[in-house]
C-alpha cells in the first residue's frame, strides 16, 4: 500500500517547484465508492491527497483535456510542467500520449503508484447498496476492506474489483519521474477470455446482443469524453461539415458511432475501462474494444501504451511488408 503521507509530502514538494504550474491526484469524495479527482496549484492543498482502491479514475485524460485559454497581447504562455498521479493502467495512456506526440515528455511530471485494483462502483452497489456515506478501502492479496462511515465490510478481490484489475498485466506504471510505494506483482495473464465468449457467438447473435445494448445508448458521449486517448480538437463523430453520424439515437445512428469510435481506437486503447465505468446506461463498451486490442496484437504484434519510444501501430510501417493484398 501506499504511505499517503509520503504521497502528500512528494505532492508539496513538487507544487513549490517553479517548473510546475498544477497537480492532478485523488482526493475523498463526499460520498460513494469512488475518490474524486483533484486539481491542486498550491503545495498547501496537498494533505487532501489519497490513495486507495477507491481512486478509480484515469487521471491521464485530463492532460490533454487542459484548456487553452487565449494569451494577452504582450503576456508569454504558460510553459509549466503539470504533475500527475497514474496508477499502471494509467500510466499506458501517458505513454500512448506521448508516442503519438500529444504533448512532450518534458511538459509533465509523473506521479507513479504500483496498484493491486480499484473498486467497481456497481458491483459494490449489488453487494452493499448505495450509499450517501464517505468510502475508503483497503486492499491486499485476497481481500478488499471496505469502510462506509466506520462499517467495515470484507470481501473477495474478485467480488468487488473492477475486472480490468483481474486480468492486469501492468499494475506498476510504465512511466514516472517518481514511483509512490513498492512495486506489486500482477494480478495474472490476460486470456481474453470475454473476447473468446463473444466470438463464439452466431452472427445473428451477437447482432441481437449490440441491437439490444445500442438501442439504450443516449449520445450523451461521456465515454468520448472520458478516454484519454479521445483527445482531438474535432472529433468526427460530433462534425458538423461534413457530418458523418447524426445526432439522433436510432439503432443506425448509435451503431455508427459506436463502430467508428472502435474502430478509432484500434492499436490505440488502453484497455482503462474509463468509457464502461461512466456508461449511464451500462453498455459494455469494453467488448468491442478489446476484440480490437487482441486482433492488433495477434495480425501486427503491437501493444499500445507499453513502449515510450514506440511509434503508433497506424503511423509505422515495414519496408520488408510482402503486400500480398495489394492487386
Amino acid at each position: 500500500m501506499v504511505d499517503e503521507k509520503k504521497l502528500q509530502d512528494k505532492a508539496k514538494e513538487t507544487l513549490i517547484r517553479d517548473d510546475v504550474r498544477r497537480l492532478i491526484g485523488w482526493k475523498r469524495s463526499t460520498y460513494g465508492y469512488e475518490a474524486a479527482p483533484a486539481v491542486l496549484t498550491d503545495a498547501s492543498q496537498a494533505d487532501q491527497l489519497i490513495f486507495d482502491p477507491t481512486c478509480v479514475q484515469n487521471l491521464a485524460s485530463f492532460i490533454s483535456l487542459e484548456e487553452k485559454k487565449p494569451v494577452a497581447r504582450g503576456a508569454e504562455p504558460d510553459t509549466r510542467k503539470i504533475a500527475v498521479m497514474v496508477k499502471g493502467c494509467d500510466s499506458r495512456a501517458i505513454v500512448q500520449q506521448l508516442v503519438e506526440k500529444a504533448y512532450s515528455r518534458d511538459d509533465v511530471v509523473v506521479l507513479g503508484i504500483p496498484c493491486m485494483g480499484v473498486i467497481d462502483r456497481r458491483k459494490a452497489e449489488k453487494l452493499f447498496g448505495e450509499t450517501a456515506g464517505q468510502v475508503s478501502a483497503k486492499v491486499d492479496k485476497e481481500k478488499v476492506a471496505v469502510d462506509i462511515e466506520g462499517d467495515v465490510k470484507t470481501v473477495d478481490r474478485k467480488d468487488i474489483l473492477m475486472d480490468k484489475c483481474l486480468r492486469c498485466r501492468y499494475p506498476n506504471p510504465l512511466v514516472s519521474d517518481f514511483l509512490l510505494g513498492e512495486e506489486v506483482e500482477k494480478w495474472a495473464d490476460d486470456d481474453f477470455a470475454d473476447v473468446d465468449d463473444f466470438e463464439k457467438m452466431s452472427p445473428e447473435e451477437k447482432w441481437k446482443h449490440w441491437d439490444e445494448q445500442f438501442s439504450k445508448c443516449i449520445r450523451c458521449y461521456s465515454c468520448k469524453s472520458v478516454c484519454p486517448m479521445c483527445y482531438c480538437v474535432e472529433c468526427v463523430v460530433t462534425q458538423l461539415k461534413p457530418q458523418w453520424t447524426r445526432r439522433s439515437t436510432d439503432i443506425s445512428e448509435n451503431t455508427a458511432y459506436h463502430i467508428q469510435r472502435a474502430w478509432h481506437l484500434a492499436g490505440r486503447c488502453i484497455e482503462c475501462m474509463e468509457c464502461q465505468r461512466v456508461c449511464p446506461v451500462d453498455i459494455p463498451i469494453m467488448t468491442l474494444n478489446r476484440k480490437m486490442t487482441r486482433d492488433v496484437k495477434e495480425m501486427f504484434d503491437y501493444e499500445p501504451g507499453v513502449d515510450p519510444e514506440g511509434e503508433p501501430m497506424l503511423a509505422s510501417y515495414n519496408p520488408q511488408d510482402p503486400e500480398d493484398y495489394i492487386m
